[in-house]
C-alpha cells in the first residue's frame, strides 16, 4: 500500500455495528456516541432501563441505536445479544466490553460476596461477550474488540482487590486473543482510563486532599473530561489502527508516568 493511499476516511466507521456492553450509562455513553458519531450503529444490551433521550443522541448521527435488555453474567445472554444483533444488522464488527463494577471496601471485610460478584461482571461476562462476537468475526475475517481496562491493569489499589484483579485479567484476556485473533484479522486491544470525571469518582472530587492529590500526581494537572475517551474508541475501532493489536493504552494524562 501506497502512502498515499491514506486518507481519512480510515477513521470512518460507517456501515459498521458496534456492541457497547452497558452502553447507555456511564462510560458507555461516551464510548456508543463516539462510535456513533464515526458512523457505526449501535447495540446497548444493559441491566439499566432503556433511555429514550440518550437514544435520540445517537439516532442525530444518522445512525441506529438498539437497546437490549439483559444481564450479560446470566448463562446464554451473551450468545442472545450478539444472536439479536446480526439478526436486526447483519453482522458485529466492534465489540466494546465496558460493563463493569467497583465494590469498595477493606481487606479484611472483602469477601468472596463482592469478590464473586466482581468477577463475574468485570471478567466473566467481557470473556463470554468476547467468545460469542470471534464466533461470528472469524467468519467474516474481520472485527475490533475493545476491552475497558484501567490503571489498576498495571497498579495495586487499596479497597477494591477484586477490581485490580480483573483489570489485570482483562489485560490478559486481550493479549491472549489478540494472540490467537489477530490471523483471523481481528484487532483486540484494550483502554485504560486513568482519572475522569464521572459518578463514581465523585466522592474523590469532593475529597480535598485526594482530588489534590490526584491532579499533582498527573501531568496534565488536571483530571480527565468524558471527552478525552472518545477519541480513543473511535480510533481503536477503524481501520486506522488495522496494526495495533493486543496494546492497553492508557489515557490517563501522564498518571503512570509519575
Amino acid at each position: 500500500m501506497n502512502i498515499t493511499d491514506f486518507s481519512m476516511d480510515y477513521f470512518s466507521l460507517k456501515g459498521k455495528t458496534a456492541i457497547v456492553t452497558g452502553g447507555n450509562t456511564g462510560l458507555g455513553q461516551a464510548f456508543s456516541l463516539a462510535l456513533a458519531k464515526g458512523g457505526a450503529n449501535i447495540v446497548m444490551p444493559s441491566i439499566m432501563p432503556d433511555d429514550p433521550a440518550f437514544n435520540a443522541l445517537i439516532t442525530a448521527e444518522g445512525v441506529k441505536a438498539h437497546y437490549i435488555r439483559g444481564d450479560i453474567t446470566e448463562s446464554g445472554v451473551p450468545k442472545k445479544i450478539v444472536e439479536e444483533t446480526v439478526k436486526v444488522f447483519g453482522a458485529v464488527d466492534i465489540l466494546v466490553n465496558c460493563a463493569g463494577i467497583c465494590l469498595i471496601e477493606e481487606v479484611r471485610k472483602f469477601d468472596r460476596v463482592p469478590w464473586d460478584k466482581m468477577i463475574s461482571i468485570n471478567l466473566t461476562a467481557a470473556f463470554e461477550m468476547s467468545y460469542e462476537a470471534a464466533q461470528v468475526m472469524i467468519e467474516r475475517k474481520s472485527g475490533k474488540i475493545i476491552n475497558i481496562c484501567s490503571l489498576f491493569t498495571w497498579l495495586g489499589g487499596q479497597w477494591s482487590p477484586a477490581y485490580a484483579a480483573t483489570k489485570h485479567g482483562i489485560a490478559g484476556l486481550t493479549k491472549a486473543y489478540c494472540d490467537e485473533l489477530a490471523q483471523y484479522n481481528i484487532q483486540v486491544n484494550g483502554i485504560a482510563p486513568g482519572y475522569f470525571k464521572t459518578k463514581v469518582a465523585e466522592a474523590s472530587i469532593k475529597n480535598p486532599e485526594r482530588n489534590k492529590w490526584i491532579v499533582d500526581h498527573t501531568p496534565e494537572g488536571r483530571w480527565g473530561d468524558i471527552h478525552d475517551l472518545m477519541g480513543t474508541v473511535v480510533f481503536l475501532a477503524s481501520t486506522a489502527s488495522q496494526f495495533v493489536n493486543g496494546h492497553i493504552l492508557a489515557v490517563d494524562g501522564g498518571f503512570l508516568t509519575r
